[in-house]
C-alpha cells in the first residue's frame, strides 16, 4: 500500500441550538499520496496565491461568496486528493449528554478513530490546533491514548501539529464547503453545485448516527417500479455487513468501502442507474501501491459479498443496490447468459471425449465434478 498522509480540519461546533449555531458537525480529512506530497503543495501554493493573495485557503474568508467558491473548487479539482469525511447531524443525537462539550467529543472522537483507522491502518494525520479547533486537539489525546500500536503489526496512526500547513489549509476549505451542503444555516441553491464539484474527490462520506432508516432510502415517490421488500432486504444486508465487518485487510478495507461508495451513489443516483466497475475501481485503487485489477473486484469484492449474502444488481452496465423485481431478473438474466453457454461447452467437450473412447472415459468422472456433472445432467 502506497503510504498516504492526512490533513483535517472541522466544521461547526458542539452547540445544540440549531437555528443559531447550525444543525451539523462535519471533520473533512484530505487524503494524498506521501510521494506526491512536493507536487501538490506546490499547486495548492498557486491556488492560494490566486484566489487568497497572501492569506491561508480558509472556507470562512470565502463565506457566502458562492461564485468565488465555485471556481476554486474547479482548481482544486485538478489537484490529487481525496476527501474522507463525517458528518455529524446535531439533531438526531437524542440524549441530554450530548449537550456536553466533553460527551459530545468523546462521541465522535471514536467515530472518527473507528472510521478511519478501519480505512487507512497507517496513516500519519496532520491537524491544526491552534485557534479554535478544540475538537482536533480533543481528538489527538483520544488518539495518544487509546491506540495500542503492539496490537497491531506496522500500525503508524498517529497525528502531528500542522499549523498553517496548506493540506490542513485544503482541509479547511472542505469541511466548510461540506457545511455549505449540509448543515441547515449554510444550504443554498448553490449547494447541489458544491456536491457536484467535490463528488469524484470523496472516497467516502460517513453519515452519523446511523439509524439506518430504509425510509431514508424510499424511492416509491419517485420509481414506480421501486419493491420495498427487495429494497429492504438489499440495504439491511449492506448495513449489516459495514457494521460488522473490520478493515483488518485490504480486500476487507475494499469490500467496506465499495458498500459505502454503493450507498452513496445510491442516495445520488437515479434509483435505476448502475454505476460501472471501471468506476469503483478508480476509487478503491486510491493509495494503493498497485491497482485494483477488475479481476480482483470481480472475486475479492463482488463475488465474496455475494457470498456472505450481500445482494448485489448487476448488469452490463455495472452495479447498483436492488430496489425492484427487474433489478434482480438483469442480475439472474446476466448469469444465465454466462453459466448456460459455458456448461453447455463443457457437456459438448464431454460427449466428445466419451464418444471418441467409446464410453470408457469421462472427464467428469470426479467425485469433485459431482455437483457440475448434476449441473449439466440436468440442463440436458
Amino acid at each position: 500500500m502506497k503510504k498516504v498522509i492526512a490533513f483535517a480540519d472541522e466544521f461547526g461546533n458542539n452547540s445544540f441550538e440549531f437555528n443559531t449555531q447550525g444543525s451539523h458537525f462535519i471533520i473533512a480529512s484530505v487524503i494524498m499520496n506521501q510521494d506526491e506530497l512536493d507536487e501538490i503543495q506546490i499547486q495548492l501554493e498557486e491556488i492560494r496565491k490566486k484566489f487568497f493573495q497572501t492569506g491561508e485557503i480558509k472556507s470562512s474568508k470565502v463565506k457566502n461568496n458562492h461564485n468565488r467558491r465555485i471556481l476554486i473548487l474547479r482548481e482544486l479539482k485538478k489537484v490529487n486528493f481525496s476527501v474522507y469525511a463525517v458528518v455529524i447531524d446535531k439533531r438526531k443525537l437524542y440524549g441530554e449528554g450530548f449537550k456536553y462539550k466533553q460527551s459530545f467529543y468523546k462521541y465522535l472522537n471514536g467515530i472518527l478513530y473507528k472510521e478511519l483507522y478501519r480505512t487507512f491502518p497507517q496513516l500519519e494525520l496532520k491537524v491544526d490546533e491552534h485557534g479554535g479547533n478544540d475538537f482536533m486537539r480533543s481528538f489527538k489525546k483520544y488518539v495518544e491514548k487509546n491506540h495500542i500500536r503492539n496490537l497491531f503489526a506496522g500500525s503508524d496512526f498517529h497525528i502531528q501539529k500542522s499549523h498553517n500547513d496548506l493540506g490542513v489549509q485544503l482541509a479547511d476549505f472542505m469541511a466548510g464547503t461540506l457545511g455549505y451542503i449540509f448543515d441547515e444555516l449554510k444550504k443554498s441553491y448553490k449547494s447541489s453545485e458544491f456536491a457536484d464539484l467535490i463528488n469524484e474527490k470523496l472516497i467516502s462520506l460517513n453519515q452519523f448516527p446511523k439509524a439506518y432508516k430504509i425510509e431514508k432510502f424510499n424511492e416509491k415517490d419517485t420509481f414506480n417500479e421501486y419493491d420495498e421488500t427487495i429494497a429492504t432486504l438489499s440495504l439491511n444486508r449492506v448495513f449489516d455487513f459495514i457494521d460488522k465487518a473490520t478493515g483488518n485487510t485490504q480486500d476487507n478495507r475494499d469490500r467496506i468501502n465499495f458498500l459505502k461508495l454503493l450507498l452513496l451513489y445510491h442516495q445520488s443516483n437515479h434509483p435505476r442507474k448502475y454505476t460501472t466497475s471501471n468506476e469503483f475501481v478508480k476509487h478503491l485503487s486510491v493509495n494503493r501501491q498497485k491497482q485494483l485489477s477488475k479481476e480482483q473486484f470481480s472475486s475479492k469484492v463482488i463475488g465474496y459479498l455475494r457470498d456472505k449474502g450481500v445482494l448485489i444488481a448487476s448488469s452490463r452496465d455495472g452495479y447498483k443496490i436492488p430496489t425492484s423485481a427487474t433489478d434482480m431478473k438483469k442480475f439472474i438474466n446476466h448469469g444465465n447468459s454466462i453459466i448456460l453457454p459455458v456448461l453447455r461447452r463443457i457437456e459438448e467437450c464431454r460427449s466428445a471425449i466419451l464418444l471418441a473412447t467409446t464410453n470408457e472415459y469421462d472427464i467428469l468422472d470426479d467425485p469433485a465434478y459431482g455437483q457440475l456433472r448434476e449441473l449439466i445432467e440436468n440442463v440436458r
